[in-house]
C-alpha cells in the first residue's frame, strides 16, 4: 500500500524575508485568502486572495518599511485556518 502525504495547517507558520524577498502562498484545496492588518503591513496590499491551486505572491516589501515581524490571518473557503508571521530582516 503506497502512502500519501497530507499537510495540514501552515507550514512554516512564520517566515523570514528581506527588503528584496516576497511570500509565495499556496492552497490546492480551496480558496486562499491572506489577510494582514491595514495599518501594519508591510506589502503594497494587505489582502491576497486566490482560487485553489493558484499561487499568492506579496511582492516585495513597500520601500521605506522597517523590519520587524507583521502578522496576518489565513483563510480557506473563507474559514480562518490559521495565523502566520512575516519576519521582516534588515538588508
Amino acid at each position: 500500500m503506497a502512502e500519501k502525504l497530507v499537510l495540514i495547517g501552515m507550514i512554516p507558520e512564520a517566515i523570514a524575508i528581506g527588503p528584496r524577498d516576497q511570500v509565495e502562498w499556496i492552497c490546492g484545496s480551496g480558496n486562499l485568502k491572506v489577510e494582514f492588518d491595514p495599518h501594519r503591513c508591510p506589502f503594497s496590499s494587505n489582502v491576497f486572495q486566490a482560487p485553489a491551486g493558484a499561487r499568492l505572491l506579496s511582492g516585495p516589501p513597500k520601500p521605506g518599511t522597517n523590519p520587524g515581524i507583521y502578522k496576518y490571518r489565513v483563510f480557506l473557503n473563507e474559514q480562518r485556518i490559521g495565523v502566520g508571521e512575516v519576519m521582516l530582516r534588515e538588508e
